[in-house]
């Protein structure tokens, strides 16, 4: 494999093929960081503040050459309880300290160890997030209003039911085209962006046709800022750091796999190889320098990654270019970005939520009906019916206890048979040999 920065000289060719890659990129994250943002349980905006941030300093200082960073799905359930719990303010507190424990983690040489968590426990909470985000987005795609979000997903689900009779079919109807143009689109052309296409599509068909009877972005939030927010530190005093570091401690574990998993996906695609413990602190960095302009936790971007390299990305270039091209389209259209329906946002969660959902490895580890299974399962329920520590926690625990047996059984093979023979020895002759 080549080393992760062996680029062999940089000239106009590779310059290129980075510019392409940065547009296509760049569009491609611009709904999904809105979109993760406001599942997150935070405004627009700020998705687009931590693409155009984070995506920049995890392109230049990471350990990989393709890898792009910003706001994530996997995050969504680990950021929308924090903001339930303790606030948007405070969820930049415990970004912040998230980013310090990723460069400490990274400067200690964790990366190698992240890479022996178990299959079955990252396929399991990564299931559960995926089910968590699907159906997070049925209120915004049947267009019920006054959704409230809980911290529990049977909340959810019963404030969905409670709300169903008051489904609006305009809003379906914008949601129905916008996931209708992101199946079909990719059969007839991979040049355009399927969910950038299908929000554009969905945005047309609410303004000509419904007249603006849809919620929008800014019927909701507000209007987007054409512009980045002012420098402005969070707040680090010692109790606010204390309750938050739980939270900084997940957002890290959380962080660290997913940006090494997309690294390692990057790697297999290219035929490079990248440094885990510089990926680690190139990751920190971004989400230290993140939250001081209201950015949201970052990590890398499996989808967006893989894209960027089919798009025939050169260098780090294309993510820095990706960044850029997010910061001009929030400058020039911001006015445009907020007649978005939010109904157009839900189709491009759901199919987020359903690629990454690990549909095969799922049901491959659960064929095999052995202890990875229990721990799949163990993980998966958990992580979606009570949160994503617990999952996790509970499969790392469950796969110890599994291994400790194993090493107590193979002790025992190892030992068995010459206490055999001893034990079969009659006691008369055992004396005798004494």
């Amino acid at each position: 494999m080549q080393p992760t920065d062996s680029t062999g000289g940089y000239g106009w060719e590779k310059f290129r093929r980075d510019l392409v890659s940065g547009i296509i990129v760049g569009l491609i994250a611009i709904p999904l960081g809105m979109a993760f943002a406001i599942a997150s349980g935070v405004e627009p905006e700020y998705g687009l503040y931590t693409t155009v941030i984070a995506g920049m300093l995890i392109s230049l200082l990471g350990g990989s050459r393709y890898q792009i960073g910003g706001p994530t799905g996997a995050f969504i359930p680990v950021l929308l309880a924090i903001v339930l719990e303790h606030g948007y303010e405070r969820l930049l507190t415990a970004g912040l300290l998230a980013g310090i424990l990723l460069v400490i983690m990274g400067l200690l040489k964790a990366g190698s160890i992240i890479a022996y968590i178990p299959k079955a426990v990252t396929v399991g909470f990564t299931a559960g997030i995926a089910v968590i985000i699907f159906t997070g987005q049925i209120g915004n795609f049947l267009g019920l209003q006054g959704m409230k979000q809980h911290e529990f997903f049977l909340q959810n689900i019963g404030e969905v039911l409670r709300r169903l009779p008051a489904a609006s079919l305009e809003s379906v109807c914008v949601a129905s085209v916008c996931l209708a143009v992101m199946l079909i689109l990719p059969r007839v052309t991979t040049k355009i962006p399927p969910a950038l296409a299908g929000i554009a599509a969905a945005t047309a068909v609410s303004l000509l046709l419904f007249d603006g009877r849809t919620a929008t972005i800014e019927s909701v939030y507000g209007a987007i800022p054409s512009s980045l927010p002012a420098l402005a530190l969070p707040d680090l005093s010692w109790g606010t750091i204390v309750t938050m570091l739980p939270s900084a401690l997940l957002i890290a574990a959380l962080g660290s796999i997913e940006s090494l998993l997309s690294a390692v996906v990057a790697d297999g695609m290219t035929g490079t190889r990248h440094n885990s413990n510089r990926e680690l602190v190139g990751q920190g960095i971004a989400n230290i320098v993140t939250p001081l302009f209201g950015g949201i936790p970052a990590t890398g971007a499996i989808a967006r990654t893989a894209a960027n390299i089919r798009t025939g990305a050169a260098s780090r270039m294309s993510g820095v270019i990706h960044g850029v091209v997010v910061l001009l389209v929030l400058v020039l259209l911001a006015p445009q970005a907020s007649k978005i329906p939010l109904a157009a946002m839900a189709p491009v969660l759901m199919v987020v939520a359903w690629n990454m959902s690990e549909r095969r490895a799922f049901k491959e580890l659960l064929r095999k009906r052995s202890p990875e299974s229990v721990v799949l399962v163990a993980t998966f329920a958990l992580t979606v019916f009570i949160n994503l520590i617990a999952g996790v926690g509970c499969g790392l625990a469950l796969v110890l206890l599994y291994r400790l047996r194993e090493a107590v059984r193979r002790r025992g093979a190892v030992r068995t048979p010459a206490g055999a023979v001893a034990d079969s020895v009659p006691l008369s002759r055992r004396r005798g040999r004494g």
